[in-house]
């Protein structure tokens, strides 16, 4: 009898173990508030929408805030299965599989209140020096230009109080980042600093699903299916609506 409950055994191990792409997928993102954010309802506004659109397709989630750097790395690794808030550039479609865009930002920079930079093309900003967040991209164009002088910093809230100090010229973020997050900046912080026209960029952000993932491609195209039915049936427009946007 012992083959038999040996037999028996395996068959309750492999029934009781989920199979491949049902487990629960390990979602990631910075804190990039209203976007992504723990203390938001949701995980804010992007994080809502993306686990709304993967349990439409049938995915269990849990989200995990990170730094962006860390955040990256653990996709690449295949430690998390989803980031959640990534505009595209060819890098990182080397270590997952883009979405298409389910939302869109537009980039600004910002400058010291009363100081006038000029600022009708790219290379208007070459004299001037630039705090960028650490490993993010902006777009294609400013990201690859090597003659602007930009300074690395860890967020933007360490961009815009150098800014306010004087310690750059410019500062570059999401407008609505910008200015959710100046609200939580000090009186001379936030009253310090103005967005600057036009934007500098407008980009769309994507899910990125690790390559890791044995099922990068289902999920993907599940998202996606799942995101066009929501603009179908108006909840997508309401949870723009329930974020302020």
């Amino acid at each position: 009898m012992r083959p038999l409950f040996c037999v028996l055994g395996l068959l309750a191990v492999m029934l009781a173990t989920p199979a491949p792409g049902h487990d629960k997928l390990r979602l990631v993102a910075d804190n990039w508030p209203p976007f992504t954010d723990a203390s938001l309802p949701g995980g804010g506004l992007a994080t809502s929408i993306v686990t709304t659109a993967l349990a439409r397709a049938g995915y269990t989630s849990a989200f995990e805030e990170a730094p962006w750097a860390r955040a990256l790395l653990g996709v690449s690794e295949g430690r998390y299965d989803v980031l959640i808030n990534a505009w595209y550039n060819d890098s990182r479609a080397r270590i997952g599989h883009f979405s298409t865009a389910y939302l869109s930002n537009r980039v600004r920079l910002l400058q010291r209140k009363g100081e006038a930079v000029r600022y009708k093309r790219q290379s208007d900003l070459y004299p001037y020096s630039i705090a960028v967040v650490r490993d993010y991209a902006y777009s294609s164009e400013f990201d690859g230009d090597t003659r602007l002088h930009k300074v690395p910093v860890s967020n933007f809230s360490s961009a815009v109080r150098m800014l306010a100090a004087g310690r750059v010229n410019l500062a570059v973020e999401d407008e609505y980042v910008a200015r959710y997050s100046l609200q939580r900046e000090p009186q001379a912080v936030r009253e310090g600093v103005v967005l600057v026209e036009p934007p500098l960029a407008e980009n769309t952000l994507h899910i990125l699903v690790s390559l890791k993932h044995p099922e990068h491609e289902r999920i993907v195209e599940g998202f996606e299916r799942a995101v066009a039915a929501m603009k179908a049936d108006g909840s997508y427009a309401r949870l723009l609506h329930q974020h302020g946007f």
